[in-house]
């Protein structure tokens, strides 16, 4: 191999690597699967709002964790090109525990989920 070859090779298993982990840190964070579109814009959340957030997260927005210990909202990030939202459905305005990787950005708080179970 010539060293051009090998410098290429290089540069993107550091780029892979940069993607997987960047700035992260793992985590386990407890918290409620908000909508984002809600919450945010009119701090719509709990029991009473599950059937809107469904349809909400059905149409594309975005699902998120809601830390209420600290008010932090972890936005899952789709490290795998897969929608996050699909792994969050089954817990919409339910407590979750969470294990992942959190990155954080731009003042955005995002998670790389590894698991996802639901919480007492």
């Amino acid at each position: 191999m010539n060293p051009r070859t090998i410098a290429i090779l290089l540069g993107a298993a550091t780029g892979l690597a940069a993607h997987e982990t960047g700035k992260a840190h793992p985590v386990s964070v407890t918290g409620l699967v908000v909508d984002t579109g809600c919450y945010l814009s009119h701090d719509s959340k709990g029991d009473k709002h599950r059937e809107c957030a469904e349809a909400c997260a059905r149409a594309g927005v975005a699902l998120a964790i809601l830390d209420p210990a600290t008010g932090a909202l972890y936005l899952p990030v789709a490290v795998d090109h897969k929608n996050p939202n699909e792994r969050l459905m089954p817990f919409i305005e339910k407590k979750v525990k969470v294990t992942g990787t959190v990155m954080q950005k731009g003042g955005l708080r995002g998670i790389a989920l590894k698991t996802v179970e639901a919480a007492p």
